[in-house]
């Protein structure tokens, strides 16, 4: 498995051990600047200081609190979060398996993947098992000194890892507002019906690229090398009201590039 392992452990599974290496499944691509003076073109540095005074406070004179009313908190020490960490371990741990639809989507976060570290049979046995049983496992483990929950699935014949949200962080879609207004006509089903079939089709991954990063990069570019390059500007569209409209426009369209193709 390519890249470099950024965590090693143990699957388990009942009284089975399965050594394995962490690899991250995603990278953070995101365009970072960095912050410079306007005269000398350095870089520029943060302090902390006093709102009162605007004098800097060092890291010494710093504590950690938490409000807990407006302008009351409780300060935590060092010693007080290092004693509430969980016990290290090595271990990832799966308590059961459940078929993939029990989770949902909105409960996954950060994917990882599982790759062997020594027991290849083992290893592509259990991915096998779970690519036929269609089942996905929940698994808790500590790493850097946090607690995960995750779900370990069978992908391309690999073992995937994906961390999910906790509870609280997951809002029901039975705790938002009701939707107001009349329901769709038989029309606008049929059109909408129409308007998914004619857009049916493969996932590309290829087709999902960041076009911010591309353009910015690309005008750094450009920049660098002396260029001074023109900015297009962005237009807004036309707000419309009407779904029958809006859908039917849509279907024409489609229509249209289907008979140019």
């Amino acid at each position: 498995m390519a890249g470099r392992a950024i965590w090693k452990g143990e699957l388990k599974i009942g009284s089975t051990k399965i050594r394995v290496k962490l690899y991250s499944a995603v990278t953070d691509r995101t365009v970072r600047f960095h912050l410079l003076d306007d005269k000398h073109l350095m870089r520029v540095k943060q302090h902390m200081v006093s709102p009162d005074s605007g004098a800097e406070v060092t890291d010494k004179e710093i504590q950690k609190g938490y409000e807990i009313e407006p302008g009351k908190f409780v300060i935590l020490t060092d010693e007080d979060l290092q004693s509430l960490e969980p016990k290290p371990s090595r271990e990832i741990e799966v308590s059961e398996f459940v078929p993939p639809e029990s989770v949902n989507q909105q409960w996954y976060e950060r994917p990882y993947y599982l790759g062997p570290d020594g027991d290849m049979e083992a290893y592509f046995a259990l991915a096998e098992a779970l690519e036929n049983r269609k089942r996905e496992g929940i698994a808790h483990w500590v790493m850097r000194n946090k607690p995960y929950i995750g779900a370990l699935r069978s992908q391309d014949g690999y073992l995937v890892l994906v961390t999910l949200r906790n509870a609280a962080e997951v809002i029901s879609a039975r705790e938002l507002p009701k939707p107001a207004g009349r329901a769709p006509s038989a029309r606008e089903l049929d059109m909408a019906k129409q308007l998914v079939g004619m857009l049916e089709g493969e996932f590309n991954a290829a087709e999902f690229e960041d076009e911010y990063r591309k353009s910015v990069m690309g005008f750094i570019e450009r920049k660098a090398k002396g260029h001074a390059p023109k900015l297009r500007a962005v237009k807004t569209k036309r707000k419309t009201t009407s779904l029958d409209s809006v859908l039917a426009k849509s279907l024409t369209a489609l229509k249209k590039e289907k008979r140019a193709a």
